[in-house]
């Protein structure tokens, strides 16, 4: 998990801790979710944009995060199986300035129908081609290379709904006081991470037992 203090990949570390964690992991893996210890329940609720009869499920990323890179194949994989009743939803964070135009970049392209297409690719691009898309020109030209016209994408880039989900997405991970991604939140009440829950499939399985919760009226 990427701290909010602390903005490399940590691969020793993570080995070693690896190492350190095998023996407890398939015993935490089969426990009952504990607040305070695997989840936290938030003091005040985060805002909810779903329907009655929903449970809002969110993921917290960050796009130059390579642990959200490792990860987003596993949630990809996740969330086709998720019941009907849940609304997935990714929000990409910003911890300072410098993040806000990848924040950008998430909602242009959601906002164009394209996430789905290119999502998984501006992973690639960074992570494993090594290009920089931290800056609005360079992000603007990368998504013209993939075959997108880049005045339509830049104008959306530029627009108000775009800035505004932005702006909503710092709001989101501010109320569910994200200290580190990847992380996740439900239905405006609960937050987990790699932290909390010491591995990214087992914060998978909180969300599973969280948002059961949610539905039964626990």
């Amino acid at each position: 998990m990427m701290r909010r203090r602390n903005f490399v990949a940590c691969a020793g570390m993570m080995a070693a801790s690896s190492a350190l964690l095998s023996s407890t992991l398939l015993h935490t893996q089969t426990q009952t979710p504990v607040t305070g210890s695997d989840y936290k329940k938030l003091d005040h609720p985060a805002p909810v944009d779903t329907p009655a009869g929903k449970i809002e499920v969110l993921e917290f990323f960050w796009y130059n995060c390579p642990h959200c890179h490792v990860f987003e194949p596993t949630l990809a994989a996740w969330v086709k199986q998720l019941p009907r009743d849940v609304v997935f939803k990714r929000v990409p964070i910003a911890f300072q300035d410098s993040f806000v135009p990848q924040q950008r970049l998430y909602y242009a392209l959601e906002e164009m129908g394209l996430a789905d297409k290119l999502h998984t690719k501006v992973f690639a691009a960074i992570h494993t081609d090594k290009q920089n898309l931290t800056r609005s020109e360079a992000i603007v030209d990368w998504v013209g290379r993939q075959g997108i016209d880049k005045a339509a994408f830049q104008a959306q880039f530029d627009s108000f709904s775009t800035l505004t989900k932005a702006s909503r997405a710092t709001q989101l991970q501010t109320a569910y006081q994200v200290n580190g991604v990847p992380a996740m939140g439900v239905a405006g009440r609960y937050y987990t991470d790699g932290d909390l829950a010491k591995t990214m499939d087992r914060v998978l399985q909180v969300v599973e037992y969280l948002a059961d919760n949610v539905r039964h009226g626990r």
